[in-house]
């Protein structure tokens, strides 16, 4: 495993596997926090797909219940 620095974009490093290959990447978070929140909230998204959704009726009962 080896981290390769992107030129053309500073701050993001690619992990590769032994043959060059990209498992993973390295991004920094001091220039890129907000890059990487919606890339998080993304990710999220993406494993509640198959959640029960909650129509917006409910979410405004139960908070009007609070």
């Amino acid at each position: 495993v080896m981290p390769t620095k992107n030129k053309s974009l500073p701050g993001i490093q690619f992990i590769t596997d032994t043959s060059g290959k990209p498992t993973a990447v390295q991004i920094d978070l001091k220039r890129y926090a907000r890059l990487w929140e919606d890339i998080y909230d993304g990710i999220i998204g993406v494993q509640r797909k198959s959640e029960p959704t909650v129509s917006w009726d409910d979410v405004e009962q139960r908070l009007r219940a609070k």
